[in-house]
């Protein structure tokens, strides 16, 4: 690193600053391009990693000087409740089937993970690490921690299945001619989070409203009962 920018790039404004830039630059990206696996959450974290790499910043520095991001993510969690409210009406009609719907997927997805982990030979820690790959990073890292797997870690699983939902989602749900705006946006909600409500929300606003309500009952859900069923797998 030159010593002339040193005292710049070691400044922690500096790596909020890069966040933030990253991820408007991401988002830019994502939607000039129109290119849907150009995610801003895979494009921004490409760019920060690129910068930490050519300057020489430590990833412990880089943590320290985005503590602020890190702190936000607590209230970020419990606005996953906005959506519910937003949506009682919708809770009310349907109540029954969406309620299925989440118990379903929501053991589906962490059933499928945990049988094909044990099949591949993955030790307990990391089987723990992705076993709450399908809900928001701050619920997982959660979770992660709590059943005995890597926080960090954990974080990684949530982005790449994110991501993967979210550009194969729609594609596989068209082939399977899945085109109700409820189940197309509950399948994207359950399994691929904020980042396939985000995808839910291009195909239309119901879409989006249904992921929604689905990625906030599946991170209430898993927050409550997964440490439960985990600690019990361990015993």
């Amino acid at each position: 690193m030159s010593e002339v920018l040193r005292p710049v790039l070691g400044h922690p404004l500096f790596h909020l600053a890069l966040t933030l830039l990253a991820f408007q630059l991401a988002l830019w990206i994502a939607r000039r391009s129109g290119l849907v696996f150009l995610q801003p959450v895979l494009v921004s974290a490409a760019l920060i990693i690129s910068v930490l790499v050519f300057a020489g910043i430590s990833y412990q520095d880089y943590l320290a000087g985005v503590g602020i991001l890190n702190l936000l993510l607590g209230p970020a969690t419990v606005a996953l409740a906005v959506p519910l409210y937003q949506n009682l009406a919708r809770i009310r009609r349907l109540l029954g089937p969406i309620l299925l719907t989440v118990l379903c997927g929501g053991v589906m997805a962490t059933a499928s993970t945990l049988w094909l982990g044990r099949l591949v030979g993955l030790d307990q820690p990391l089987l723990m690490t992705l076993a709450p790959k399908s809900v928001t990073s701050p619920i997982a890292m959660l979770v992660a921690g709590q059943a005995g797997g890597i926080p960090a870690l954990a974080a990684v699983f949530v982005l790449l299945t994110g991501i993967l939902g979210a550009v194969l989602g729609p594609p596989l749900l068209r082939l399977a001619r899945v085109t109700h705006p409820a189940a197309v946006g509950m399948a994207l909600g359950l399994t691929a989070h904020a980042v396939g409500t985000s995808r839910a929300l291009e195909e239309g606003q119901e879409q989006g409203a249904y992921a929604a309500l689905a990625m906030s009952l599946m991170g209430v859900g898993t927050a409550v009962l997964l440490p439960v069923v985990l600690g019990w797998m361990t015993i």
